[in-house]
């Protein structure tokens, strides 16, 4: 049984797409490790150069795009260039290669590009799953451990399904205790409302229409619970970092002044990350509500705090272990090298 309807290519895609990107691209172009040169203070310098990224359509990047709209990155001294692609998956070529400095990959994409051996840099976080990642059950399931024998609506490969196996884990069950029918977040949640399936995995918005139309069935687990299962980031090439280190500064200076904006100006903000997104500033801002855009304190804290119960070595480690574990990738780096605070740390 599948669900699937036409392919509909978001931020979290399968990991065999991803796989075979890896596996098509040179990945030679990037640098051996290397220790990044220290940051500037602050970005504010002239002449921090010029830096091309590759980015989803995804509302995470909101405050990307209101540095980009309102001039912090040029103000900086920073030529910016934003690609969209499809999917991250689609930009894995033009990056390993280095056409694109940098990438924003969600964090299952980063361990698998470090596993592949591409040479990176998480220079900061745009933004953690804190509800907008989300299972839904029917009303007369009343906990995780009632999902043995049953079926459920994911997509295999996904991060939707590293997530549902973490949440398994919890209750003490694997995925051979349940049935796991290879469904895309959209179909899962039409599935779900239309009652062909009893448990899903899906997220905003699709969740929402799904339980807004569908009374029999709630939310029974979600991200706000695992909070740092699910992080959307933005890397650059060791290579990049390593030669261009004011450009890396500005751009994370200038994404950072694009989240300020956003909590000070909400409805100017608004307007701009909703009309790159194409859709209206109100939906954009209920959506905003199931994820977190950390600021400088929390990308501190993610990035360079091992005693913090947000950093994300830890969990991604893990999450590194359980991907090896499922065969999806065939060694765990060591993720210690690709969390790189300085940035972030050096900021006023």
């Amino acid at each position: 049984m599948n669900f699937s309807k036409s392919p509909r290519w978001t931020r979290r895609q399968a990991l065999w797409l991803m796989t075979g990107a890896i596996a098509g691209a040179s990945v030679h172009a990037c640098a051996k490790p290397s220790e990044a040169p220290s940051a500037q203070s602050s970005a504010t310098s002239a002449g921090a150069g010029s830096a091309s990224i590759g980015i989803t359509t995804w509302i995470g990047n909101t405050p990307l795009h209101i540095a980009q709209e309102k001039g912090f990155f040029k103000d900086l001294g920073l030529d910016l260039k934003i690609k969209v692609f499809d999917t991250v998956a689609q930009a894995f070529p033009a990056f390993t290669s280095g056409q694109l400095d940098g990438l924003a990959p969600v964090t299952s994409e980063a361990v698998t590009l470090a596993s592949k051996g591409v040479d990176f840099k998480v220079v900061t976080v745009e933004d953690t799953s804190v509800g907008a990642d989300v299972i839904l059950a029917r009303n007369s399931i009343k906990s995780i451990k009632e999902f043995k024998g049953k079926k459920i609506a994911v997509e295999l490969g996904g991060i939707g399904h590293f997530f549902l196996l973490q949440v398994l884990a919890e209750a003490g069950l694997t995925g051979k205790d349940v049935t796991l029918v290879n469904t895309p977040p959209d179909a899962a949640a039409a599935a779900f409302q239309a009652g062909k399936v009893e448990i899903a995995y899906s997220y905003s918005p699709f969740s929402d229409q799904a339980i807004a139309a569908q009374k029999d069935g709630r939310v029974i687990y979600s991200s706000k619970q695992m909070p740092t299962a699910i992080a959307d980031l933005y890397i650059f090439s060791s290579k990049f970092v390593q030669a261009n280190s004011k450009a890396v500064a500005a751009f994370v200076e200038g994404n950072l002044k694009g989240v300020e904006f956003l909590k000070t100006n909400r409805e100017e903000g608004l307007k701009i990350g909703a009309a790159k997104l194409k859709i209206k500033p109100e939906e954009l801002d209920q959506q905003l509500k199931g994820i977190q855009i950390p600021d400088k304190a929390t990308n501190v804290a993610m990035l360079g705090d091992a005693n913090s119960d947000q950093y994300l070595l830890k969990p991604m480690t893990k999450l590194a272990e359980f991907l090896k574990a499922q065969g999806q990738i065939t060694t765990v780096p060591d993720l210690s090298k690709v969390l790189e605070p300085q940035y972030v740390t050096a900021m006023k």
